[in-house]
């Protein structure tokens, strides 16, 4: 009995940490988005004034675009660079598949500033087309530079997951529609394709809700005809009472729920597993000379166009004056200078933000996954649905429903809501980065056998201590990897931060990048600021890949003695 009032009070207190501060705040932005402003009833007529009002509609429009042409281009870029590393002998397939998901570990709005110097109209790209051909393209005008930025930073989710699903198509049903007579471009589109479909409309849907929701990328571009630019827009120029914003974060969830939603429809009820006894990866064969020449010739051009935001950034970083030419006049290390004298307050702010949020989450994930496989509590389940969920809901969504909830909530002792507090800011970044650490905190906890728990209690150890000396050792992998994913990756959390920051003392990285961006001068800085960010989420998701690796060591180590 003890136990079970245990595990009850653990369920409890996680149900109502997710309930204050993802529930209700989303659930009230949903409220108000159906409440009349001016008898508070509920009503359709907020929608149907965004309906009618051409702003909103033409950014409705603009973002099912940008997100639609986002998951085509990251199509095109990403299958070549699956389908050769996995389906030929292919020399360096490993380096390629390295470099390939380098671009997510640079946030969006950073490589924004850093693509127009090199493809907008005064860019290095156009300034020698113009010279060479007599040529201007528009790579970066209005949305189809949206398009280009959003394009080389996602597609990397669609190559990561179309590389495993190729690589788990079992051989043998290649090898019977080759023995049928089905080859080259007949047998990927018949054969191929539509067994590795789960594996690319799951890249293809996160790259559709990230496009969908990004904020920083439109605003650093200039584009504000769009759902997340206007929702930001209008709650930060006209306030939290204007409806629109509730309006549009409204439709920013709805259309981030039915992107996962319409992968699943799409695999639901069909059958992707092969025939044999398990799936080996597809035949890899030999390229002809001339062959190979191509394909390198065609990965070479996708590598240097998806590295092209990275070596922007290294270059404006260093660069002294980088305007109509295509070069930097000179290079220099006084933006460096500058931003470890003058903005340490930005880095210091990150460490402890990102740190209290990574350490909040992977407490609350060990905690939700030792309660839904470990326990007995009724509506469990729930606990883990609820947490996944924050993927769908974007940063300027909870955002917005912070502001609503907790600005007249006054903290005591310290005289002001918690809105405006600092804290507010870490809490966005542990319910925003959540669902990263509990993946990994419940991938651990299902390598752990739970004979070694009843062995442990056998032997006389209590509840507590079995899982303090036990399980928690034996997830370490696990947790630190959770840890350093959600560390890195809230370092450069912009969207929430951007809503929420109210004093530039409690500004964190993201917010400072953005905020040097916004003017030519600060661009160098803003540079070095974000190739800080891109070395802090690099490292990170180093750590986290060894400490998953040698977890994994651990594990097969462990079970084969």
């Amino acid at each position: 009995m003890p136990r079970i009032r245990t595990s009850y009070l653990v369920a409890s207190s996680l149900a109502f940490f997710l309930l204050v501060f993802l529930v209700i705040p989303v659930g009230k932005v949903i409220y108000v988005a159906f409440q009349d402003s001016s008898t508070g009833a509920l009503t359709l007529i907020n929608f149907v004034d965004f309906f009618k009002t051409s702003l909103f509609r033409e950014s409705f429009i603009n973002s099912l675009y940008v997100a639609g042409m986002s998951v085509l281009f990251a199509s095109i870029i990403a299958m070549p660079l699956a389908y050769f590393t996995t389906r030929f002998n292919f020399g360096g397939s490993i380096i390629i598949q390295t470099l390939g998901i380098v671009p997510l570990i640079m946030p969006p709005f950073v490589g924004a500033v850093a693509m127009q110097l090199l493809f907008g109209s005064n860019g290095s790209v156009n300034l020698l087309l113009d010279k060479w051909f007599g040529l201007n393209i528009p790579f970066m005008e209005g949305l189809n530079g949206v398009i280009l930025v959003e394009s080389i930073h996602y597609f990397p989710f669609i190559l990561i997951n179309l590389s495993a699903a190729l690589n788990n198509i079992d051989r043998s049903m290649e090898e019977a529609a080759q023995n049928l007579g089905s080859t080259g471009m007949r047998l990927f589109r018949r054969i191929v394709l539509p067994l590795a479909m789960p594996g690319y409309l799951a890249g293809a849907s996160l790259v559709f809700l990230k496009a969908f929701d990004d904020l920083g990328t439109p605003l650093l571009l200039n584009v504000n005809n769009m759902l997340a630019t206007q929702a930001y827009l209008r709650i930060s120029s006209i306030g939290i009472s204007d409806p629109m914003g509730y309006v549009i974060s409204v439709i920013l969830v709805i259309f981030s729920l039915f992107s996962l939603w319409v992968s699943m429809l799409a695999s639901r009820g069909k059958d992707y597993s092969g025939g044999g006894k398990g799936s080996s990866g597809l035949l890899k064969r030999d390229m002809r000379g001339w062959e190979k020449a191509g394909a390198y010739c065609l990965i070479i051009f996708l590598l240097v166009l998806v590295l092209s935001p990275h070596i922007s950034l290294l270059l404006l970083s260093f660069g002294t004056i980088w305007s109509y030419s295509v070069l930097p006049d000179a290079f220099t290390t006084a933006h460096y200078v500058e931003v470890f004298s003058t903005t340490r307050e930005y880095i210091t702010n990150t460490l402890l933000y990102a740190g209290i949020a990574a350490s909040f989450d992977v407490a609350i994930g060990v905690a939700i996954s030792y309660v839904v496989l470990r326990t007995g509590v009724i509506g469990r389940r729930w606990l883990d649905y609820v947490a996944t969920g924050a993927l769908a809901v974007p940063g300027v969504v909870l955002g917005i429903g912070y502001l609503r909830t907790f600005n007249d909530f006054n903290v005591p002792f310290i005289g002001k809501p918690l809105a405006s507090w600092w804290v507010i800011i870490v809490i966005a970044l542990t319910i925003r980065r959540l669902p990263y650490a509990l993946r990994a905190c419940t991938a651990a906890l299902h390598q752990v056998s739970i004979t070694l728990e009843e062995a442990a209690e056998n032997l006389g150890a209590g509840k507590t201590a079995t899982v303090r000396k036990i399980i928690v050792p034996l997830m370490a992998g696990g947790i630190v990897a959770g840890f350093v994913t959600s560390f890195a990756t809230a370092t450069v959390e912009l969207s929430a931060t951007l809503m929420l920051v109210t004093a530039e003392s409690d500004a964190p990285l993201a917010y400072g990048i953005y905020v040097f961006m916004q003017s030519a001068a600060g661009r160098g800085p803003g540079a070095a600021l974000g190739l800080i960010a891109v070395v802090v989420v690099a490292l990170g998701s180093y750590l986290a890949h060894h400490f998953i690796e040698r977890n994994k060591r651990l594990q097969v180590n462990s079970t084969g003695q």
